[in-house]
Parts: C-alpha cells; sequence; structure tokens
C-alpha cells in the first residue's frame, strides 16, 4: 500500500481528520484521538502503525512484516506497526485499520460518539 492508497482509505472512514506531524508522519485520527499513523520508517518502504485488541496485538508482534510499533509499544499501548508487506497485505493492513478506527472510537465519550455519528445501534 502507498501513503495515497493509505490516505485515501483513512479518508473514506467515518469522522476521520488527517494532519502531518511527527516528523512528517500522515496521522489519520477519529475525535481527535489517533488510531493510524502512516511513516516512521528507516527504509523507502511506507510503514504503518495502527492500535489494536491485546489478541491481535499477540497475534502479529511474531509475524512476518508486523512488529510492536516503534515508541508507542515500548509505552505500553497495543499498537502494531506493519513494515513490509506480508502476503495478502494490503486487505490485511485496510481490516487492520478500519479495527484501530473502531477500537479508539469506542474509546471516545458517549456523547461524542453520538455527535459524529459513530457506533451507533440501528
Amino acid at each position: 500500500m502507498t501513503f495515497d492508497e493509505y490516505n485515501d482509505f483513512c479518508r473514506s472512514l467515518p469522522a476521520t481528520t488527517y494532519v502531518v506531524q511527527w516528523g512528517g508522519a500522515h496521522v489519520w485520527k477519529v475525535g481527535g484521538k489517533v488510531f493510524a499513523i502512516g511513516g516512521w520508517e528507516k527504509s523507502d518502504q511506507p510503514a504503518f502503525s495502527f492500535k489494536t485488541s491485546e489478541l491481535d496485538f499477540e497475534i502479529l508482534r511474531d509475524e512476518p512484516g508486523y512488529r510492536p510499533a516503534p515508541y508507542l509499544a515500548s509505552r505500553g499501548f497495543k499498537w502494531i506497526q506493519q513494515y513490509e508487506v506480508p502476503e495478502g497485505g494490503q486487505e490485511l493492513l485496510e481490516y487492520y485499520l478500519k479495527e484501530s478506527h473502531r477500537l479508539v472510537s469506542l474509546g471516545l465519550t458517549k456523547k461524542l460518539q453520538r455527535e459524529l455519528g459513530l457506533n451507533q445501534s440501528q
């Protein structure tokens, strides 16, 4: 996935905002909270970091192409970085970005979730 594809996908998720910060990283937020970071890899390949569930963190941390996200995971946060594209990588990355968006949005206040039209039962 290129940065353009990553940005287009994150832009398609509900109630998102985009900012470039932390040395040029492509940062996506929902309700003002970060759910995805594109950048932070020293090679010429894009790297993408995202919040995960505890179970996904334990599974992905040892999978090829994934690692605990630099800086975030070392501070106890359940964030993973995809730094190489594994088999089926783009589809998996899209799944994990969407899941990260969901996890972060669930951490917002109920009032803010309602204002943003997120997580509303039908």
